[in-house]
């Protein structure tokens, strides 16, 4: 025991000599020689100050700072971690082993870049997670408090939610309550539907009496005169009556008879077109230009109930005629709006219309391809003339009420003689549908527009075209003349209104509506404005010297026509939705 204790002894000392290794060592002297290091550092200074108070002036060189020395304390490495950890535990046989096996996988080649890493610094790491967790609570209160504040957005919107409820739950049951008043109205009112209709019909049945009767009167008041005239002219060629009372009546009967046979006889004989044109009377008038820009809205009013396809102005009286797609035409006064006559006959919708001379006539045209004349002192349909195949489009009076002509879907153009109810002419050369027809003032020439894209005159007694205008690029709508007859303004379904000079066979001016078509245009008594019917919903009026933009009337629906007055005081247009507008 005591040999061994003697032999552990050795062993301590050799321990002791041991614990002096390589190592150790150099892990003493490295601090040992930092410390002179320092030291000489601190003479170094000391001999450069002592040298700067003794040469040196004051202020000659910058005062030197001391620096404090501070030891960075580096973290250790694995290995060195665990020979430390088992040299403070006095474990030197399990230290051998561990650097035996150790610089044998060193030298092998087995440990890798993270075996030997260095040992993290705990606190180092403590710290930065502080710094984390600082950091994060931060963090916490700025996502409390925006949970906070969208806690209260949330409380706001839920009672505004809960706010709009109650109001949608006021609103519904207001509904509920106005839908049952407005039922119980319906059901009260239905009551006077019918006596309405009466009394509607009653008021149309009186208006018409009453046109009748100015007709009537007109009729009277015009056969007096005659009768005047007539007896005035006669007074110095009549001989003393004779006594014998009843020779008398018997002469004035067989003069009546003799009348009654020239009518017969004159009945079945043809109108024939007068040879030469009338004197226009109008060719040296000059009448003022309707003030457009001061027109107002002054009168709108349901004509139809379907879209109005075309409107006539009376040439005596200011009355309105009106057809449509219902298949009915009207007449209203202007500028009430009072319905005066309506009249149906046609099987399908009427597409044109327009006023005797003397007024005592109208003349309609229809898509079931008839043409119709109507008298007002009778009020009724007096002919009807069905030569035209297809669709008829348009109708218009000649200045002396003896013909009419119409345009039709068949591409054709005819004359008939009111008279005797035959076609005396069919005018052909258009390619496609002949959309508008219309005479020339107090003349014998005709002027077509096409949906050829092309405005033709015609010689009503040849049938022969005397001139065709070329330039738009679609089909033409619409053709009207000037009151002077020297000017024609045309419309096609482009939105361009193009004006043409009669006489030179040119293009005067051409204006540019839009995008829309233009469905009719109409030159003012003064020949200086043009009103367009567009079908985007407006009324224009444009300048027929420069084409300026002079005045745009709004309607609600497409519009279909339009026309100023004889008087040029009203402008009148109607629509797709079957009402009639007039501006004054």
């Amino acid at each position: 025991m005591e040999g061994e204790a003697k032999v552990e002894g050795v062993y301590t000392l050799e321990e002791e000599t041991i614990e002096e290794s390589d190592d150790d060592l150099e892990f003493e002297e490295v601090v040992e020689e930092d410390d002179e290091d320092l030291d000489d550092e601190e003479d170094l200074e000391t001999a450069m100050k002592t040298i700067l108070k003794k040469d040196g002036p004051a202020g000659a060189f910058p005062a030197h700072v001391e620096k404090k020395a501070e030891v960075q304390r580096r973290p250790e490495v694995i290995d060195d971690f665990i020979r430390n950890f088992l040299i403070s535990k006095s474990m030197t046989k399990t230290l051998e082993a561990f650097q035996t096996e150790w610089y044998e996988l060193q030298q092998k080649g087995k440990l890798s870049d993270e075996d030997v890493a260095v040992v993290p610094d705990l606190y180092l790491r403590n710290r930065q997670l502080d710094g984390i967790i600082q950091q994060l609570r931060k963090d916490l209160e700025k996502a409390q408090e925006v949970a906070e504040k969208a806690k209260n957005t949330w409380d706001k919107l839920r009672k505004e939610r809960d706010f709009h409820r109650m109001h949608h739950k006021r609103v519904v049951q207001e509904k509920n309550k106005l839908v049952v008043d407005i039922k119980r109205l319906k059901k009260h009112y239905s009551h006077f539907e019918p006596t309405l209709k009466e009394l509607q019909h009653k008021y149309e049945v009186a208006m018409k009496e009453k046109m009748l009767m100015r007709l009537e009167r007109d009729k009277l008041s015009h056969k007096v005169e005659s009768l005047e005239r007539t007896v005035k002219a006669d007074v110095p060629k009549r001989s003393l009556p004779s006594p014998n009372q009843s020779g008398g009546k018997s002469q004035d009967k067989k003069i009546s008879m003799t009348h009654a046979e020239t009518n017969k006889e004159n009945a079945n004989e043809d109108s024939v077109l007068p040879p030469d044109d009338r004197e226009n009377p109008f060719l040296d008038s000059e009448f003022d230009p309707p003030k457009v820009e001061n027109m107002s809205l002054r009168k709108t009013f349901k004509a139809h109930g379907a879209a109005v396809s075309n409107i006539c102005v009376h040439p005596r009286k200011p009355i309105l005629g009106t057809c449509s797609d219902d298949g009915t035409w009207r007449m209203y006064s202007i500028p009430n709006g009072d319905l005066i006559m309506s009249g149906d006959g046609h099987k399908d919708w009427v597409s044109g219309m327009d006023f005797h001379p003397r007024g005592t006539h109208a003349v309609t045209g229809s898509g079931d391809g008839t043409v119709k004349i109507w008298s007002f002192s009778s009020a009724s349909c007096t002919s009807t003339l069905r030569d035209h195949t297809q669709a008829v489009w348009s109708v218009a009076y000649h200045d002396l009420g003896d013909f009419v002509v119409s345009a039709s879907m068949d591409h054709t153009a005819k004359l008939w003689d009111t008279a005797t109810g035959r076609c005396q002419q069919t005018f052909r050369g258009h390619v496609d549908s002949v959309n508008h027809v219309t005479f020339q003032p107090f003349s014998n020439n005709i002027c077509t527009a096409s949906g050829d894209k092309t405005v033709s005159l015609w010689d009503s007694r040849s049938g022969l075209c005397i001139q065709t205008f070329y330039g738009h690029l679609n089909s033409v709508t619409c053709a009207a003349f000037s009151l002077r007859g020297d000017t024609i303004a045309s419309s096609d379904a482009d939105g361009v209104v193009k004006i043409w000079d009669v006489r030179m066979v040119a293009e005067r001016e051409e204006i540019i509506t839009g995008d829309y078509p233009v469905n009719q245009c109409h030159i003012d008594r003064s020949g200086s404005n043009i009103a367009c019917a567009c079908d985007d919903g407006f009324v224009r009026v444009y300048s027929a010297s420069d084409g300026s933009l002079l005045r745009e009337l709004e309607y609600e629906d497409a519009v279909q026509c339009v026309k100023f007055d004889t008087e040029g005081k009203h402008l009148i247009a109607a629509g797709s939705d079957g009402s009639v507008r007039m501006w004054a």
